[in-house]
């Protein structure tokens, strides 16, 4: 909600300024479609308040993606406005459909945010602490390849020298050559075994079997997991604590709520 609010201020600040107005498109505009302005602001207000895309996309990389996208769905919505479509009986029933469906999802999560507290967050947070019991993980980069004699062939390159990530872009079946940091467990066993019985710092010296090829394993580091800080364990509490919130709050409005059921040859239901 703070950062919500943070971002509100600051897009805020930027249509009354106009020196930030006019520091991206021109004067704080994006694009004219047919006379009807496209501001930047309203790019930003979606870039700003979509964490999820943050990790895909820079803003000026999300802003080129999105400018094109949002000047189509201007034009189609400028034509549709032209057009008889919003006097039709279908626009006007899916209009109330969506209504509804907006009033309900509001309402429930007006519901939820009366139960949910941020005492009970950090006490289920406490709780996660207390029971959290730490693992050995490792960071491990490694080389996939189809057969055997490949892989042998690359683990003769590395013990001459050769650059294990310059050997992964040319050689590895997958793209990505650092696997982060695992523990034992979320690995297919055969990998597992492999990776769990090597030292800082080793690479294979022979190929690792799986489902998937031969792998090559180099490992960056050996540590114990350490639990979420609160600040990344809060969304995922309170999601938990927002899902036994709506199964009671969804129960209560069931048994206060008159319902008649009926089958198919219209006969009661109990």
């Amino acid at each position: 909600m703070k950062t919500k609010f943070l971002a509100t201020i600051a897009l805020s600040v930027a249509l009354l300024n106009p020196f930030f107005a006019q520091a991206e498109g021109k004067n704080g505009v994006a694009a004219v479609v047919n006379g009807e302005k496209i501001t930047v602001a309203e790019l930003r207000e979606i870039y700003d308040h979509t964490p999820q895309i943050h990790t895909q996309d820079k803003w000026d990389t999300f802003y080129n993606k999105a400018l094109d996208a949002w000047i189509n769905s201007k034009i189609v919505q400028q034509a549709a406005d032209k057009s008889n479509v919003r006097k039709s009986k279908e626009y006007k029933e899916q209009l109330i459909a969506a209504g509804n469906d907006i009033a309900s999802k509001l309402y429930l999560r007006q519901e939820l945010d009366k139960k949910i507290n941020d005492n009970d967050v950090k006490n289920m947070y406490n709780q996660y602490k207390t029971n959290f019991v730490s693992e050995k993980e490792i960071r491990a980069r490694h080389i996939l390849v189809d057969s055997e004699a490949s892989a042998n062939d690359i683990i003769t390159k590395i013990k001459k020298g050769e650059n294990f990530d310059e050997l992964a872009r040319k050689y590895s079946k997958e793209r990505k050559s650092d696997l982060g940091y695992f523990t034992k467990e979320m690995m297919v066993p055969e990998f597992g075994e492999a990776a769990f019985s090597m030292r800082k710092g080793d690479f294979s010296q022979k190929p690792i079997k799986t489902q998937y090829g031969y792998h090559i394993i180099l490992i960056d580091d050996i540590r114990n997991t350490q639990p979420l800080s609160y600040e990344d364990a809060e969304p995922q509490l309170r999601g938990i604590l927002a899902q036994e919130a709506l199964k009671n709050v969804m129960s209560a409005m069931g048994q206060s709520a008159k319902v008649e059921k009926y089958s198919l040859d219209g006969k009661v239901v109990k």
